[in-house]
């Protein structure tokens, strides 16, 4: 795991997987492995990547065994944040078999959305390499999982967006035409902030801009602005707000994107539209 990545907290994390849990288990509990095997049959499995990918989730997974039987044995093997080839063993867990088996599905349901997470954001951060930007994820999360596919983003090499609505002024195009105007919404923000909140305006034209740069906004999202006027945009700024681009970010545009000038690249596909990197269990 690179140093400055930590997993978020237990305390956080532990009502999701129990939740998780609780959904698979329903009523009766595992009604197929109870009935198959013995209770003191003892087994050995191997969490196994069966694509290349970046892995995130372990901590998770490792949750989600240990809540379903706190004495199985749980040895990672990979870290989370690693680029692994196909066919890396991450984890080896021993234990009474009925255990594995019941916790499995929760915990290969976490590592493969978490790790396809991750490995979308590193395909992005390497199509930049050698540029400015950072890649940046939003808050299009699954309902309920924003801290770990967060979590995953950075794993990915990726950086965070705001959490929340409570942690950043981010006057959007709606703001904009309910308040009926930027300098209006960025006045009444204003008023009301502390000193420690940042604002950010989203912007879809020169124009736009050029007002948003005279009221010294801090950020700037210029939203589906395509590389030549992203240019225009960096040029015309000058370097007195901080740029994040947004809209139409894909492998075949984020570099065109990034080699723009612009500070920060965001994408909304990296949390709600990736695919699962295919994990196992191997028994």
């Amino acid at each position: 795991m690179p140093a400055n990545l930590r997993p978020p907290p237990a305390l956080l994390i532990e009502p999701l997987v129990r939740r998780a849990l609780e959904e698979d288990l329903g009523r009766a509990g595992d009604l197929t492995s109870d009935l198959i095997l013995p209770p003191g049959q003892q087994g050995m499995a191997a969490l196994v990547a069966r694509r290349e990918g970046v892995i995130s989730g372990l901590q998770v997974a490792a949750l989600a065994f240990g809540l379903v039987d706190s004495a199985l044995s749980v040895r990672q093997e990979a870290q989370d944040g690693d680029k692994v080839p196909a066919g890396t063993r991450l984890m080896v867990l021993e234990g009474a078999a009925r255990s594995l088996l019941t916790g499995e599905r929760v915990a290969l349901n976490f590592v493969g959305h978490l790790s396809g997470v991750a490995t979308a954001t590193r395909a992005l951060v390497d199509a930049v390499a050698g540029t400015k930007a950072r890649i940046v994820c939003t808050r299009k999360t699954t309902p309920g999982l924003r801290v770990l596919e967060k979590y995953a983003v950075r794993c990915g090499g990726g950086f965070n967006h705001r959490f929340g609505l409570d942690d950043a002024i981010m006057i959007k195009d709606n703001h904009i035409a309910a308040a009926g105007g930027i300098t209006a919404a960025v006045e009444r923000a204003r008023a009301g902030i502390g000193h420690m909140l940042k604002i950010e305006v989203e912007v879809d034209t020169l124009t736009q801009l050029e007002e948003a740069l005279s009221l010294g906004i801090d950020t700037i999202l210029l939203d589906n602005m395509p590389p030549a006027m992203l240019r225009e945009a960096v040029a015309l700024n000058n370097g007195r707000a901080t740029l994040e681009a947004s809209g139409n970010v894909t492998l075949s545009t984020v570099r065109a994107i990034a080699e723009s000038g612009v500070d920060y690249i965001s994408s909304g596909a990296l949390t709600h539209s990736v695919a699962n990197l295919d994990v196992a269990l191997d028994f």
